[in-house]
């Protein structure tokens, strides 16, 4: 079946669904599937922007096939090397061997170790051009958005931004491929668990590349993963600028470990105070049930987060040290910090909260309750106090 659809005279979307896979990079759980765009332009030459991750490669070559109707492809430009965008390429250029790879300097080293590739190569730089006979494509830079060799292709005269990662989703695509056609309120979360999970820890490159582009006239963004955008522009574009700014609203992220329900019962017993003091936007995650992936993201969203771990084997629980080890390595910034314990002898999870606020420069609201076993009426109250330290710097009250 051909699935590329006209989305202006000549340039066609050619996209392709995953349902299959249950995992992003072998990490991030895809319970919605995943789509992964490519785009062709055809003028008097031809352009293939990216393409698609390999297992999907029979019907993307199909598809574009049907869209050539016998023409050959004389340029690909690669804007990201990841394989979920580069997986096609060596069948691509099976298919059509005299393809001239388009890329930076960075692109190509990793398209050698990739896949061989050496020949036929054109490097552009930030700026440069490149003319299709009626259309020109230009080229900008946004290392680390998310890796170093990434760039963005812009299209003038349509006003097209082919963003690579930048803008993009987790989900499939179930019938529409534009921003207008598609249910966003249910993809909201797809939307800022991609940003989160993906691009979260760039936030500076995102900002930088939000700068560099905020000149251009932008009608519609052509990502690689999720809908193209063409009415919701500024949203997401806000969306981007909000997220990479670390900025969050008023809320409060509680994420336990817990073995026999004693850790589990100081989060809910925090969560309840919380709520009495009028905060509504509480998420309370177990780590051995949800993975990081839902925790990171509502961690993005809320600028409250409180953390909690039983002991084992003397230390912090290990679903608890997967997350601490996330957080540090993505470097989210500007959160209020509250933390608790629990334990039955000696040992524990505090040093290493310690440790983790010392490293990730939270600020940390109040001292760490540890209790020892069920908890005590000591213990409701040390709750408490971590519930009410947190609201006066979620209110600015101190």
């Amino acid at each position: 079946m051909n699935s590329a659809i006209e989305i202006k005279k000549n340039i066609y979307w050619l996209g392709v669904n995953d349902r299959r896979t249950h995992i992003f990079e072998n990490y991030w759980p895809l319970p919605k599937g995943v789509a992964y765009n490519s785009y062709v332009i055809l003028d008097e030459k031809v352009v293939v922007l990216d393409t698609v991750e390999r297992s999907q490669m029979d019907n993307y070559l199909e598809s574009l096939e049907a869209v050539l109707r016998g023409r050959k492809v004389d340029y690909l430009v690669v804007n990201h090397v990841e394989p979920d965008h580069s997986g096609s390429i060596k069948a691509l250029l099976c298919q059509y061997p005299d393809i001239t790879v388009v890329g930076n300097s960075k692109t190509f080293p990793m398209l050698q170790n990739y896949y061989g590739i050496t020949d036929n190569l054109l490097e552009v730089k930030e700026g440069d051009s490149l003319c299709l006979g009626k259309r020109t494509l230009n080229f900008y830079m946004v290392p680390m958005l998310h890796w170093p060799e990434t760039m963005v292709t812009y299209l003038p005269g349509d006003n097209m931004l082919f963003s690579a990662d930048a803008f993009g989703s987790f989900g499939t695509l179930d019938g529409g491929i534009f921003d207008d056609q598609v249910d966003l309120e249910y993809m909201e979360e797809e939307i800022s668990r991609y940003y989160s999970n993906i691009v979260g820890k760039y936030g500076a490159p995102a900002q930088s590349a939000l700068k560099k582009l905020s000149g251009l006239a932008i009608d519609m963004i052509c990502a690689t993963h999720g809908p193209i955008w063409r009415t919701h522009i500024a949203e997401i574009i806000a969306k981007y600028d909000k997220w990479s700014k670390y900025e969050t609203d008023e809320g409060v992220v509680i994420a336990f470990s817990s073995m026999y329900g004693h850790t589990e019962q100081m989060a809910d017993c925090i969560g309840r105070f919380l709520a009495e003091m009028g905060i509504k936007k509480i998420r309370i995650h177990d780590t051995s049930k949800t993975h990081p992936s839902y925790i990171i993201n509502d961690i993005f969203r809320y600028k409250g987060v409180i953390l909690g771990s039983c002991a084992y084997n003397g230390n912090i629980f290990p679903t608890m040290e997967i997350l601490l080890h996330e957080l540090e390595c993505m470097g989210v910034k500007n959160h209020y910090l509250g933390y608790f314990g629990n334990k039955t002898w000696g040992g524990g999870a505090l040093p290493r909260f310690k440790t983790f606020a010392e490293k990730i420069k939270w600020e940390v609201v109040a001292e760490p309750n540890e209790t020892c076993g069920s908890m005590k009426p000591t213990d409701v109250e040390q709750c408490k106090a971590i519930a009410e330290a947190m609201v006066k710097k979620l209110r600015g009250m101190e």
